[in-house]
């Protein structure tokens, strides 16, 4: 069963939230970061990519740039701009993005969840990446942006958060430059919370979307507050990090796909016959990209031509890992034919995220690649039956959009 709990959030004051809230803090570089908060002092990006706000010569990972983040912090709260709740509350958070919605309950979670599975997870993590948010979060003192969580759809859930996004006014309702639609709701009632709180004690399981990192180090930050208050009673704030929990209904996972460098030392032509001497099908598509309509069917640009791959059942195991796309792609054609044995550290390979569209395909292969290939989105469930085996989805399996945008709530600790 999980626990989710309502909690005292920061929050933009009345009037701020749309120049506040931001992209997350890892998709974009430094450079970007600065571009997209110049005149905006109000933005997030001040508190989650500090950097912005020292001299360029500071590392981004400096304790310099930590403690820039905490004042900053500090300063948007003094002003006004930021708002503390007078008491702990969910709230409902709605994106919309191409006339698709999807909607969410933000609360908080369990450090003891994460640790023993009800939290379950799909991917690695990188220590790099964790000790940046650890230093950041413990620093500042909160869960500055909340993780991404989904769950198996439970219908007396969707049905209360209906009732609560027909029948009240939302807090915040904007559109932000790149499309996305931004609405929350504030749920303050007793009976409401203590309604969301007792169903999601039902719920046996809940999944890691998007933000791997941002779970392992609100974890470690607690079980690190936990070392340094030895009586803690279970309840403080450390003992649980901030999340967004959607149902797995209202998710759409992108494509995540791959361009790759050269053809190892084979000609076109060459490589499309040993692609068919694996036993794979390939269909001639012409100009005009190929987007994949089914699983075990791949789109290949080469040369200015798309291509159909297609992997028949046979040649398909029956491992669900090894079943998925992007393990049939790396393991009968990346690999052994083109000589990629490790996709996370291979500098031949790149990956481009779905939402760039194929064309993003063709420009890479047009100017600094030689291949790429479309591949068919994994499914929501294949994620979560991944995730309930205990094992780990391929690098660059998922892509999810909308991103959750970061400075609209954060947890303090």
């Amino acid at each position: 069963m999980a626990t989710v709990k309502p909690f005292k959030a920061v929050r933009p004051g009345k009037g701020y939230a749309e120049q506040v809230a931001a992209l997350p803090y890892d998709v974009m570089n430094r450079q970007e970061a600065a571009e997209m908060a110049a005149g905006n002092p109000c933005s997030f990006l001040h508190v989650s990519r500090a950097e912005i706000d020292v001299p360029r010569q500071v590392d981004q990972y400096s304790k310099e740039v930590y403690e820039k983040g905490k004042e900053n912090l500090a300063a948007l709260i003094s002003k006004g701009v930021m708002v503390r709740e007078p008491k702990p509350v969910f709230y409902v958070y709605r994106q919309v993005m191409d006339g698709r919605a999807q909607t969410g309950i933000v609360g908080c979670v369990a450090v003891d969840e994460y640790e023993d599975g009800t939290i379950k997870r799909h991917e690695l993590t990188r220590v790099e990446k964790e000790v940046d948010r650890i230093n950041h979060f413990d620093t500042c003192n909160a869960n500055t942006e909340p993780v991404f969580l989904t769950y198996r759809e439970d219908k007396r859930i969707s049905s209360l958060v209906e009732g609560i996004t027909a029948n009240n006014e939302a807090e915040y309702d904007f559109t932000l430059t790149d499309g996305i639609r931004h609405m929350l709701w504030r749920i303050a009632g007793d009976s409401e919370v203590s309604a969301i709180s007792s169903l999601f004690l039902e719920i046996p399981s809940l999944y890691i979307a998007d933000g791997h990192h941002r779970s392992a180090s609100a974890y470690k930050v607690g079980v690190k507050r936990r070392e340094q208050n030895p009586g803690y009673a279970g309840d403080e704030e450390f003992n649980y990090f901030m999340a967004v929990i959607f149902p797995g209904s209202d998710l759409k996972i992108f494509d995540y796909n791959r361009t790759v460098k050269d053809l190892s030392g084979n000609t076109a032509e060459e490589f499309i016959a040993k692609v068919k001497d694996a036993g794979i099908e390939v269909e001639k598509k012409g100009e005009g990209p190929y987007s994949p309509e089914r699983k075990h069917d791949f789109g290949m640009f080469l040369e200015g031509s798309w291509y159909k791959l297609t992997v028949p059942r046979r040649l398909i195991p029956d491992d669900l890992i090894e079943s998925l796309d992007v393990s049939l792609l790396q393991d009968k054609i990346l690999e052994p034919l083109l000589g990629i044995k490790d996709p996370r550290t291979d500098k031949r390979i790149d990956f481009v995220g779905g939402i760039r569209g194929l064309s993003e395909l063709e420009k890479r292969v047009n100017s600094d690649m030689k291949v790429a290939f479309a591949v068919f989105p994994v499914d929501i469930e294949d994620l979560l039956k991944v995730s309930d085996c205990g094992k780990i989805m391929p690098p660059k399996s998922t892509w999810f959009e909308p991103k959750l945008a970061s400075g609209l709530f954060l947890h303090e600790l």
